[in-house]
């Protein structure tokens, strides 16, 4: 490519970088704002989702043929609620997750998803006259100032319905269902009797008309819970959560600055170490930013306060590709090379490090999309979009415009490359170390330290939340502050023995946890309770959840799958890659180390083990392995280079060689996350502090432990082999 030409893309990218940021902030004619042409989930908007479980032995093709025919009634069931960008998804075998965003009333949203039973046409002495499954469509028709309903129905239900109403009208009928006449016939649907018209003359043409002064509201309501039939199977509410969107407004919002300020600190850290080479970073990083916006857009990704901190983790992530990049310039530079014939040389030889890096990373993010739950997929899908975007601002972007750097008579000099005059790098750290010869050390500091968090767990157990262990939690404004034992005293009848803390500003909201599961119904009966006690109402109600034990057996069952199968995946790309099973089972046993090492960080210092921590768990089964197969990269290359040296020389000198990128892509990944850490909610929190640990500790065992480890696994055969040396010299002097 000519200078001319890259020079015309140099500028074309920084007007589109700008293009971008002015569009993602003020929006420009009818294209919005990226806060606004973003879509969020319930944990932002606010709304409802109830996770329902089929009550069925089916398996098989069976059990999906009926898990097909549950989700298509219940999504007709929540559209007809008319509530915009509402979905029913399956999880899993036998479960479907029903959400409805910005729902008011969730007490009744709750319970409309929920009515299982099958409807059914009742007369009054409790005989059936037809079920759901014979109504054709219900639809609803002004009748003055009022409305009614106008029900259709299918050849045989249009017989029964005939039937039913000669029935109500011969006046035979002997009421037993209480409020329901004798002319009467009752729609009943999961035990509730949802409307009794009465009957007022017999019923042939297969339509009907249900008047009874209906306001639109409730002709809805009724027609919708009509339209949605029968359900072909039971379903048992497992999990649900109710979240204020107020919450999550607040929560976006600081999430946006702290962002903000994370990136910005992102940006001057990459200046203070690299100079003009980070300037040049930080236009493409901010590419990057806004192409990950707009992605995350143009793909209807709905984004959660997860898929916030997925954000932030990839930034760093991308921070590292150009890390990579500029240390093999600057290593290029002081071997003599020329600016040019470095730069093209540094990008060559980084860019394997940087997709072998990025594609382990992907193989977590993949893992974790195809056995997560809804908001861990948004959460993986959300990482998925940032590493591939992150690989093409580094190899593209970052290279246009460093090329146009190395050609330009003006900056093609060493000290604008990280350089200096006398031919060294400018780098913060300048001194080697002897890792292998002091591994034992950090052998015995990793296991004391996993030892005595085990510990813990067996002896005091972890602090599982109540997605774990199945339970309750109800988040409520109070106003005020009120003594918490004036709050156990109001719910004290319904023996639930609860949790309850502070949280807000000023101490004017209560979080009360329980383990026991309530369901909608009893959820809503606490809430009355502290309604007398209080005067609190539905709209005080910030957030409440439930999730049944169940739900965490299978959290942590697919943890561990997502685990061993993450990697599985990672051993056989690594075994691949790199021609040798000693890569990839030393980068597996640091994988392994990672998590011990975090689930050892919860136990001792008792921070809730809930889903936020299994995706932070996975995320940092891949970024663990991109620090471990940056250093693994430089050990192939040094012992293709020096095959003289032992490995011990070798690892050390590799370790040494990318100890500098190693630590900054650590603190730029760390110091994107503090602002979040600090001024965010504490759902983030949730995700950020074991990303945090994470990432401390994959830095530690990608030189404190697989380095080592490798090793231990090279040296037998280099001992094997001097054994062999000296014992052919031995018989050579015996002759």
């Amino acid at each position: 490519m000519n200078q001319t030409l890259k020079r015309v893309l140099a500028i074309l990218v920084i007007v589109i970088t700008f293009f971008a940021w002015y569009v993602s902030v003020f929006g420009i004619g009818s294209i919005d704002s990226a806060k606004d042409a973003l879509k969020y989930g319930l944990d932002i908007d606010g709304g409802v989702y109830v996770v329902m479980e089929a009550d069925t032995d089916l398996k098989g093709e069976e059990l999906k043929k009926l898990m097909d025919q549950t989700r298509a009634v219940l999504d007709n069931r929540v559209n007809q609620m008319g509530v915009a960008e509402s979905s029913v998804t399956i999880e899993g075998d036998n479960r479907l997750r029903v959400e409805i965003p910005g729902a008011e009333n969730a007490e009744e949203a709750i319970k409309a998803v929920g009515k299982t039973a099958q409807l059914q046409f009742v007369l009054a002495d409790g005989s059936v006259v037809l079920d759901g499954s014979n109504v054709k469509d219900a639809q609803i028709a002004t009748d003055g100032s009022k409305y009614k309903i106008l029900l259709d129905f299918d050849s045989e239900g249009a017989a029964k319905f005939e039937s039913g109403t000669k029935t109500a009208l011969s006046g035979t009928v002997t009421p037993n269902i209480p409020s329901v006449k004798k002319n009467q016939i009752a729609i009943i649907l999961d035990n509730e009797i949802i409307a009794h018209p009465n009957v007022n003359s017999v019923i042939s043409s297969g339509s009907c008309e249900m008047t009874g002064g209906y306001s639109r509201e409730e002709a809805s309501t009724i027609a919708a819970l009509i339209r949605g039939g029968a359900l072909p199977v039971d379903l048992v509410e497992v999990q649900s959560s109710v979240q204020s969107a107020s919450i999550g407004a607040d929560a976006l919002d600081k999430s946006i600055v702290a962002g903000a300020i994370g990136i910005l600190l992102v940006f001057l850290l990459m200046i203070i170490f690299y100079g003009m080479l980070g300037i040049l970073a930080d236009i493409a990083l901010s590419l990057y930013v806004a192409m990950f916006i707009w992605a995350m857009a143009a793909f209807d990704v709905v984004l959660t306060l997860p898929g916030i901190a997925a954000l932030i983790l990839s930034i760093g992530m991308a921070v590292d590709a150009n890390v990579i990049i500029f240390a093999r310039i600057k290593e290029e530079i002081c071997a003599g090379k020329s600016i040019r014939v470095a730069v093209s040389a540094g990008f060559k030889n980084a860019l394997t490090t940087v997709l072998d890096a990025q594609i382990t990373t992907l193989i977590a993010a993949v893992v974790l999309y195809e056995v997560g739950t809804t908001s861990v997929k948004g959460f993986a899908f959300t990482l998925i979009i940032g590493i591939v975007i992150s690989i093409f601002t580094a190899v593209v972007v970052t290279q246009l415009f460093i090329s146009l750097l190395a050609e330009s008579k003006k900056f093609a000099k060493n000290k604008f490359f990280g350089v200096k005059e006398d031919g060294t790098p400018k780098q913060f750290l300048n001194k080697t170390f002897n890792f292998i010869k002091h591994r034992k050390v950090f052998y015995i500091i990793s296991i004391a330290v996993i030892v005595i968090g085990m510990g813990f767990a067996f002896i005091g157990g972890m602090n599982y939340g109540i997605d774990f262990t199945g339970g309750t939690m109800i988040q409520v404004e109070m106003g005020k502050e009120v003594p918490i034992s004036d709050v156990e005293n109001s719910i004290k009848e319904f023996d639930i023995d609860p949790s309850i803390i502070y949280s807000g500003e000023g101490n004017t909201q209560v979080v009360i946890k329980t383990t026991n599961a309530l369901n909608n119904e009893e959820r809503a009966k606490v809430i009355d309770a502290l309604g007398e006690s209080f005067g609190i109402t539905e709209k005080d109600v910030l957030a409440s959840e439930q999730f049944g034990p169940s739900v965490g057996d299978e959290l942590k069952a697919n943890a561990v799958k997502a685990v061993l199968i993450a990697s599985i995946g990672m051993l056989i790309y690594i075994i691949l890659r790199f021609k040798s099973w000693k890569y990839g089972l030393s980068a597996v046993v640091g994988v392994v180390h990672d998590v011990l090492m975090v689930i050892s960080f919860y136990a001792i210092f008792g921070f809730t083990v809930n889903n936020p921590f299994i995706a932070a768990i996975l995320t940092l089964v891949g970024y663990s392995i991109n620090d471990t197969i940056v250093i693994f990269d430089r050990i192939r290359e040094n012992k293709a280079l020096y095959k003289k040296d032992n490995s011990e020389i070798n690892i050390d000198r590799s370790i040494n060689s990318t100890l500098n990128r190693t630590i900054m892509t650590s603190l730029t990944t760390l110091v994107v996350m503090v602002p979040l850490c600090i001024m965010v909610s504490s759902s983030i929190r949730e995700f950020i502090i074991p990303l945090m640990v994470g990432v401390i500790v994959g830095c530690y065992s990608s030189i404190f432990v697989c380095s080592p480890i490798y090793y231990e696994l090279c040296k037998g055969n280099e001992e094997s082999k001097y054994t062999k040396q000296i014992s052919g010299k031995t018989k050579k002097k015996k002759k």
